[in-house]
């Protein structure tokens, strides 16, 4: 498929999605979301990929924010249709593949950049990468899930903090306050993210999603993450990946998951 705002490339079992608007420094708009959507939703179908790695084009940044212009003359109802949507059709979505996205955040990932870095589910930046949420400088607040995802990432009080200060943090901040994974240099980044992405194609794609199936399950209101984690753990014992992965235990080898 072809996208004007974003590139992708698949490389063996790893997908590769690029923001690719560099004048505007990766701004996200209403075309890149609905692009972004239908690169993610075809690599998670994809059964040849099994992960995902997600940046910006350059080295300034990941994504510095949301296109503020086409929002700009937006009533309250306005707002509100405009985060409900982006919510579904992107950053949730992204949370709840079944294929696990390596966020490689270089440089700026601000505003809807870090939603978006934080709706991935595993994170690395380069040492130059500045992270935050400006959005309260502009009159309004993170409207794409910036206020929950984190606070469950860096707690309550440093999420407070980011939020009403509306300043940046650096990526060795990020690292120690738990915000992003790994911290690397600038031509170290994707190499960092390659081999993460390596590491989690050697095992069970089966398996996997059952289990990023359970932990978001402990952030979603109503309902049981225990009683999620039995349910998916019984369910893996009916794959042929299961049989496999036991037998090459038993057997002392390495698994060959398909």
């Amino acid at each position: 498929m072809s996208y004007e705002n974003i590139t992708t490339e698949q490389k063996e079992r790893v997908h590769y999605i690029t923001v690719n608007r560099p004048k505007q420094m990766n701004a996200l708009n209403k075309a890149t979301i609905q692009e972004l959507h239908e690169a993610f939703k075809a690599a998670d179908e994809d059964g040849g990929t099994r992960a995902i790695i997600l940046t910006g084009s350059g080295e300034k940044a990941f994504v510095a924010g949301a296109d503020i212009k086409e929002f700009a003359d937006f009533d309250t109802e306005n707002g509100k249709a405009l985060a409900a949507e982006g919510q579904k059709k992107l950053f949730d979505f992204i949370e709840n593949l079944s294929t696990p996205v390596i966020a490689a955040v270089n440089g700026f990932a601000l505003g809807g950049g870090l939603e978006l870095a934080m709706a991935s589910h595993i994170r690395v930046a380069s040492n130059n990468a500045k992270l935050g949420l400006p959005e309260v400088s502009l009159g309004v607040i993170p409207g794409y899930g910036g206020t929950q995802r984190l606070a469950q990432l860096v707690g309550r009080g440093k999420a407070m903090e980011m939020i009403t200060t509306a300043g940046m943090i650096s990526a060795d901040d990020a690292q120690n306050w738990g915000l992003v994974n790994h911290v690397v240099a600038q031509e170290d980044l994707m190499a960092l993210a390659e081999k993460i992405a390596g590491k989690i194609c050697n095992n069970s794609g089966n398996a996997i999603a059952s289990a990023m199936k359970a932990v978001n399950a402990n952030y979603t209101d109503g309902v049981d993450g225990f009683e999620v984690e039995i349910t998916e753990f019984g369910n893996c014992f009916g794959t042929e990946e299961f049989v496999e992965g036991t037998a090459a235990f038993v057997e002392k080898r390495k698994p060959s998951f398909k």
